[in-house]
Protein backbone atom coordinates (compact mmCIF):
# COMPACT_ATOMS: atom_id res chain seq x y z
CA UNK A 1 0.00 0.00 0.00
CA UNK A 2 1.16 3.72 -1.23
CA UNK A 3 2.21 6.02 2.05
CA UNK A 4 0.44 8.64 0.46
CA UNK A 5 -2.66 9.84 -2.13
CA UNK A 6 -1.90 9.88 -5.59
CA UNK A 7 -4.87 11.97 -6.39
CA UNK A 8 -4.97 10.55 -9.78
CA UNK A 9 -2.01 12.78 -11.04
CA UNK A 10 1.26 12.47 -12.15
CA UNK A 11 4.45 12.85 -10.01
CA UNK A 12 5.51 16.77 -11.38
CA UNK A 13 1.74 17.51 -11.38
CA UNK A 14 0.80 16.55 -7.83
CA UNK A 15 4.38 17.82 -6.27
CA UNK A 16 3.15 20.86 -8.20
CA UNK A 17 -0.20 20.99 -6.79
CA UNK A 18 1.09 20.40 -3.66
CA UNK A 19 3.47 23.16 -3.08
CA UNK A 20 1.34 25.42 -4.74
CA UNK A 21 -1.60 25.18 -1.95
CA UNK A 22 0.91 25.01 0.80
CA UNK A 23 1.94 27.73 -0.19
CA UNK A 24 -2.03 29.32 -0.61
CA UNK A 25 -2.52 27.85 3.24
CA UNK A 26 0.61 29.73 4.61
CA UNK A 27 0.17 32.66 3.07
CA UNK A 28 -3.20 33.26 3.57
CA UNK A 29 -4.22 31.22 6.55
CA UNK A 30 -7.02 29.16 5.24
CA UNK A 31 -7.95 26.91 1.80
CA UNK A 32 -10.93 25.36 0.42
CA UNK A 33 -10.31 22.39 -1.31
CA UNK A 34 -10.85 18.36 -1.33
CA UNK A 35 -10.84 16.26 1.58
CA UNK A 36 -8.02 14.22 0.21
CA UNK A 37 -5.95 16.75 -0.97
CA UNK A 38 -6.32 18.33 2.44
CA UNK A 39 -4.81 15.13 4.14
CA UNK A 40 -1.58 15.44 1.71
CA UNK A 41 -1.29 19.06 2.04
CA UNK A 42 -1.88 18.70 6.08
CA UNK A 43 1.01 16.51 6.00
CA UNK A 44 3.28 19.09 4.45
CA UNK A 45 2.64 21.81 6.02
CA UNK A 46 2.50 20.93 9.70
CA UNK A 47 6.56 19.48 8.92
CA UNK A 48 7.23 22.76 7.55
CA UNK A 49 5.52 24.72 10.56
CA UNK A 50 7.14 22.07 12.92
CA UNK A 51 10.74 22.69 11.30
CA UNK A 52 9.87 27.01 11.63
CA UNK A 53 8.72 26.50 15.77
CA UNK A 54 12.02 24.24 16.24
CA UNK A 55 14.49 26.79 14.90
CA UNK A 56 12.81 30.07 15.16
CA UNK A 57 14.80 31.12 18.02
CA UNK A 58 18.64 30.09 16.17
CA UNK A 59 19.75 32.85 15.02
CA UNK A 60 22.12 35.78 16.17
CA UNK A 61 21.95 39.31 15.67
CA UNK A 62 25.05 41.13 13.82
CA UNK A 63 25.57 45.25 13.02
CA UNK A 64 26.97 45.27 9.88
CA UNK A 65 28.23 48.72 7.64
CA UNK A 66 26.01 49.36 4.81
CA UNK A 67 26.02 52.18 2.26
CA UNK A 68 22.44 53.35 1.60
CA UNK A 69 21.81 55.83 -1.01
CA UNK A 70 20.99 59.42 0.14
CA UNK A 71 17.22 60.54 -1.15
CA UNK A 72 15.77 64.12 -0.95
CA UNK A 73 12.67 64.39 0.07
CA UNK A 74 10.75 63.03 -2.71
CA UNK A 75 12.77 60.14 -1.96
CA UNK A 76 15.05 59.98 -5.26
CA UNK A 77 17.97 59.22 -5.40
CA UNK A 78 20.42 62.34 -4.46
CA UNK A 79 22.95 62.30 -7.94
CA UNK A 80 26.67 64.96 -7.70
CA UNK A 81 28.81 65.44 -11.07
CA UNK A 82 31.79 63.91 -10.80
CA UNK A 83 34.33 64.24 -13.68
CA UNK A 84 31.30 65.22 -16.15
CA UNK A 85 29.23 61.99 -14.52
CA UNK A 86 26.15 62.07 -12.84
CA UNK A 87 26.81 59.36 -9.94
CA UNK A 88 24.72 58.67 -7.02
CA UNK A 89 25.75 59.61 -3.35
CA UNK A 90 26.08 57.04 -0.84
CA UNK A 91 25.78 56.79 3.52
CA UNK A 92 27.21 54.38 5.28
CA UNK A 93 24.65 53.27 7.85
CA UNK A 94 24.87 50.41 10.67
CA UNK A 95 22.65 47.61 10.67
CA UNK A 96 21.83 45.03 12.71
CA UNK A 97 20.68 41.81 10.90
CA UNK A 98 19.82 38.36 12.15
CA UNK A 99 22.40 35.92 10.83
CA UNK A 100 21.14 32.35 10.93
CA UNK A 101 22.78 29.44 12.83
CA UNK A 102 24.00 26.26 10.72
CA UNK A 103 20.56 24.21 11.51
CA UNK A 104 18.50 27.31 11.06
CA UNK A 105 19.68 28.08 7.54
CA UNK A 106 19.01 24.18 6.83
CA UNK A 107 15.76 24.44 8.02
CA UNK A 108 15.13 27.94 5.88
CA UNK A 109 16.02 25.93 2.54
CA UNK A 110 14.20 22.83 3.34
CA UNK A 111 11.22 25.21 3.34
CA UNK A 112 12.08 27.34 0.11
CA UNK A 113 12.34 23.97 -1.93
CA UNK A 114 8.23 23.35 -1.14
CA UNK A 115 7.41 26.61 -1.16
CA UNK A 116 6.67 28.64 -4.21
CA UNK A 117 7.96 32.46 -4.32
CA UNK A 118 4.65 35.18 -3.60
CA UNK A 119 4.29 38.09 -4.94
CA UNK A 120 1.88 40.54 -3.04
CA UNK A 121 -0.21 42.81 -5.60
CA UNK A 122 -1.98 46.15 -4.15
CA UNK A 123 -6.00 45.97 -4.87
CA UNK A 124 -5.58 49.56 -7.16
CA UNK A 125 -2.99 48.01 -8.80
CA UNK A 126 -4.45 44.69 -10.13
CA UNK A 127 -2.61 44.14 -13.44
CA UNK A 128 0.10 46.06 -13.17
CA UNK A 129 3.71 45.06 -12.04
CA UNK A 130 4.28 48.25 -10.61
CA UNK A 131 4.41 48.34 -6.65
CA UNK A 132 4.23 44.88 -6.27
CA UNK A 133 6.43 43.57 -3.72
CA UNK A 134 7.75 39.53 -3.35
CA UNK A 135 6.90 37.94 0.21
CA UNK A 136 9.21 36.17 2.18
CA UNK A 137 7.09 33.43 3.43
CA UNK A 138 9.73 32.01 4.96
CA UNK A 139 10.62 34.98 7.45
CA UNK A 140 6.30 34.64 7.51
CA UNK A 141 6.83 31.13 9.18
CA UNK A 142 9.81 32.08 11.38
CA UNK A 143 8.30 35.55 12.54
CA UNK A 144 4.95 34.82 12.66
CA UNK A 145 3.36 31.30 12.89
CA UNK A 146 6.30 29.87 14.79
CA UNK A 147 5.87 32.02 17.74
CA UNK A 148 2.33 31.27 17.84
CA UNK A 149 2.71 27.74 18.30
CA UNK A 150 5.98 27.49 19.82
CA UNK A 151 3.66 25.98 23.26
CA UNK A 152 2.10 23.48 20.58
CA UNK A 153 2.91 19.80 20.29
CA UNK A 154 1.88 19.15 16.83
CA UNK A 155 -1.66 19.71 15.42
CA UNK A 156 -0.95 23.40 13.50
CA UNK A 157 -3.88 22.33 11.12
CA UNK A 158 -7.63 21.87 11.15
CA UNK A 159 -9.97 20.18 8.73
CA UNK A 160 -13.33 21.29 8.68
CA UNK A 161 -15.68 19.57 6.44
CA UNK A 162 -18.12 22.01 4.27
CA UNK A 163 -20.28 19.60 2.51
CA UNK A 164 -20.35 17.81 -1.27
CA UNK A 165 -19.41 19.66 -4.04
CA UNK A 166 -21.99 20.08 -7.08
CA UNK A 167 -20.00 19.39 -10.03
CA UNK A 168 -18.75 16.01 -8.98
CA UNK A 169 -19.92 15.59 -5.57
CA UNK A 170 -16.47 15.52 -3.93
CA UNK A 171 -16.39 16.30 -0.55
CA UNK A 172 -15.35 19.78 0.10
CA UNK A 173 -13.32 20.46 3.26
CA UNK A 174 -11.71 24.16 4.96
CA UNK A 175 -8.07 23.20 6.03
CA UNK A 176 -7.01 26.54 8.39
CA UNK A 177 -4.41 26.88 10.32
CA UNK A 178 -4.80 26.79 14.24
Amino acid sequence: MAGYRKLGRTTSQRKALIRSQVTALLYNGKIVTTEARAKEIRKVAEHLIALGVKEKDNFEEVTVKAKVARKDKDGKRVKEVVDGKKVTVFDEVDKTIKKDMPSRLHARREMLKVLYPVTEIPAEAAGKKKNTKEVDLVAKIFDEIAPKYADRKGGYTRIVKIGLRKGDAAMEVLLELV
